[in-house]
């Protein structure tokens, strides 16, 4: 699978879930960091079940997401 994930800042699991089943599927995930999240619920989730590569301030999520990008062509 070429696929990347990003989960921001919310509330919930149902994002958790989604990343998990990318994850499993061979995609590389990533989530906002707690001390630049409004509301940390749904990234500290997705953490919790080992479904991210990644945590990252919202600064550098972006670049990394291209960089994750460039290497799975």
């Amino acid at each position: 699978m070429n696929a990347t994930g990003v989960i921001m800042t919310g509330m919930g699991d149902d994002g958790a879930r989604g990343m998990l089943e990318m994850k499993n599927a061979g995609g590389i995930n990533l989530a906002q960091d707690e001390e630049s999240c409004f509301v940390f619920g749904m990234p500290q989730e997705a953490i919790k079940r080992g479904a991210v590569a990644k945590v990252l301030p919202l600064e550098s999520l972006a670049d990394e997401t291209m960089r994750v990008y460039r290497l799975q062509k």
